[in-house]
């Protein structure tokens, strides 16, 4: 083999050192205005990012993979020589459509199904017919059963029996979860029975999986990933207390456990998350005894990142998340439908779900790798800096009492609000954009339709939010309009000077107001935009043109345009001293409360 040294790659370049990049960086820097710290961003947990990592950042060594504390996975081989488990998300109540699509599932590449039973989903006594004709021991099931956890067990061990699946052949899992219960609905749930449940599970079927430690309630509360990996670690050792007093070791315990965490397009803190997860999970089975406790991971495309306008971008988001997934190791991975946000999936929906992941294992060779992102610097400083974040938030959990005294007392439900507050004016502002919705909305496009689905919980727990529910409001109202009056509201904007003073500033202004459902009227280069206005049909005006123009015409402009009717004038720009001027619409601006604001004005109703 030739020796590396004998390869020197670029070794007639000079050397740079990180100094001659910050001089660089800095002289760009200094003609907008802007420092090098603006290149640092923050998660919600307070994480900064650099904009540059070298071998000077130093993150604790990451081990091997297979090994504790599995932070390069939970196997030597990775998910090499069989790709994770593609699993299918199925919530239809009904069982016949239940079965098709389940049968299309399997035939279509997925490797596991996971079905939604019990109140206001597939009836506990429908699950044989749902599930005709799949072979139990060679297509594993993995319940969602709610608090009819105990009914859906029976209801699956009696089919398991009528296909006469040797038990040692089961896999899947139970999929109780009764703290999760109490973090959906506020409603107490009895962990003793999932214990005692699980204590049946293990002699009987041991490689079957009972209890499900579930992340997702705390994401889809608004939560950050340090909050979701703290609770469900919590929520975890909470389940490790209760099946050891059951009478399982803790090595059996942690046997029947899986956790199920959220996948986004922040692909790079799923890919953290996922791998910080594994080493917290180990340092508990280390604290525990039971040192080499490894954690079986399911990831969930994010329920809260899917839109259900301009659904079409969920495929693209959905592929970014199921590629995190995989690089982040996680065992078991579902694709939510892109139409899920609107109710039941679809069979074209079901479809590019399942090939999403196939593309991935198969044309993409994604599994191939073991832990692709290890050694990257700036992965393993970031899974160091979660562990940690995430770390304390358990921790803080347990000081309080665990994680059902937390729920209880409202204390995390109220910082996982602090961090959606936060979350949510920073969708306002478009600091974290929308595409489709808060950014490039086709205002044009039909909506699409689906079956409703059923809450698969109601009551007074955690919140489940979609970060574009805000704006999807607007545009609710905006179409209502629409549905009403057969024009929808408008803005006219006041374009200034040539075509070239204004487009920019144009485009802007009309792909803001189209978030909130609002048609943008442009008139383009026009010698009297006061007369345009009159005919625009509207009584909101936006001035759009040059820094010069603004300077020249704009207070002469917008006080003509309030004398013809404007109600309101906004400018497109940053804030100056224009009296007539009511607002502005600029780069960082609240766009939420300049829409909010608009429909108000334009009468449109809440």
């Amino acid at each position: 083999m030739t020796n590396v040294a004998e390869l020197p790659l670029a070794a007639e370049f000079d050397r740079p050192d990180r100094a001659d990049w910050e001089r660089l960086v800095e002289a760009v820097l200094s003609k907008t205005g802007s420092r090098p710290e603006d290149l640092i961003t923050r998660t919600y947990e307070g994480i900064a990012i650099q904009p540059l990592y070298t071998a000077a950042d130093v993150a604790p060594a990451a081990g091997f993979p297979g090994l504790s504390p599995f932070v390069r996975g939970s196997r030597p081989e990775g998910h090499v020589l069989t790709g994770w488990d593609v699993r299918a998300s199925h919530t239809h109540p009904d069982p016949a459509v239940t079965n098709r699509a389940v049968l299309a599932d399997l035939e279509g590449g997925v490797t596991s199904s996971w079905l939604r039973v019990g109140a206001g989903a597939l009836p506990v006594s429908s699950l044989a017919d749902a599930l005709h004709e799949v072979r139990l021991d060679l297509a594993p099931v993995v319940l969602d059963p709610g608090a009819d956890y105990l009914e859906a067990a029976d209801a699956l061990f009696a089919l398991l029996a009528d296909q006469r699946v040797p038990p040692t052949s089961v896999a899947g899992g139970i999929g109780a979860d009764p703290i999760g219960l109490l973090a959906r609905t506020g409603r107490a749930h009895d962990v003793a029975a999932s214990a005692e449940l699980a204590a049946r599970v293990a002699r009987e079927y041991p490689a079957m999986r009972t209890v499900v430690a579930d992340g997702l309630p705390f994401h889809e509360a608004g939560g950050s990933d340090a909050q979701e990996l703290g609770a469900a670690v919590a929520a975890g050792v909470a389940y490790l207390r209760a099946l050891t007093a059951a009478g399982l070791s803790v090595e059996e315990a942690a046997g029947q456990l899986e956790f199920r965490f959220a996948a986004s397009t922040d692909q790079f803190m799923t890919i953290a998350k996922l791998r910080a997860a594994r080493r917290l999970w180990a340092r508990v089975g280390e604290v525990c005894g039971a040192p080499g406790t490894a954690m079986y991971q399911h990831a969930v495309t994010s329920p809260a990142m899917l839109t259900r306008r301009d659904p079409w971008v969920n495929m693209l988001r959905t592929t970014v998340a199921c590629f995190a997934a995989g690089v982040g190791g996680a065992d078991a991975v579902t694709v939510l439908p892109f139409d899920s946000a609107l109710g039941l999936a679809d069979g074209f929906g079901r479809r590019i779900a399942r090939n999403t992941q196939a593309i991935l294992l198969e044309e993409s060779k994604l599994a191939a790798v073991i832990d692709p992102a290890g050694g990257s610097w700036y992965v393993e400083n970031l899974t160091d800096a979660l562990a940690q974040a995430a770390w304390r938030e358990f921790t803080a959990i347990e000081a309080a009492g665990g994680i059902e005294a937390e729920l209880g007392s409202g204390a995390l439900a109220a910082r996982l609000d602090l961090t959606w507050q936060a979350r949510r004016a920073r969708i306002a502002t478009r600091e974290d954009p929308i595409t489709g919705v808060s950014e490039f909305p086709l205002l044009e496009e039909a909506d699409l339709e689906r079956e409703p689905a059923t809450p698969a919980a109601e009551g007074g727990g955690l919140p489940r939010l979609r970060y574009a529910q805000d704006y999807e409001r607007l545009r609710d109202r905006a179409d209502a309009r629409l549905a009403e009056t057969g024009s929808r509201p408008s803005v006219f904007l006041a374009t200034l000077g040539p075509l070239a003073d204004h487009t920019a500033r144009a485009t802007f202004a009309a792909n803001l107001f189209m978030a909130g459902g609002i048609e943008p009227i442009n008139p383009g280069v026009t010698d009297d935009p006061v007369a345009a206005f009159r005919e625009s049909g509207t009584t909101v005006a936006c001035l759009c043109g040059s820094d010069k123009a603004y300077a020249q015409q704009a207070a002469e402009v917008a006080a003509a345009l309030r004398e013809a009717g404007a109600v309101s004038v906004l400018l497109a720009g940053k804030p100056a001293d224009y009296p007539a001027v009511t607002g502005y619409v600029h780069k960082g601006c609240d766009a939420l409360a300049v829409l909010t604001g608009t429909l108000e004005t334009l009468g449109v109703a809440p």
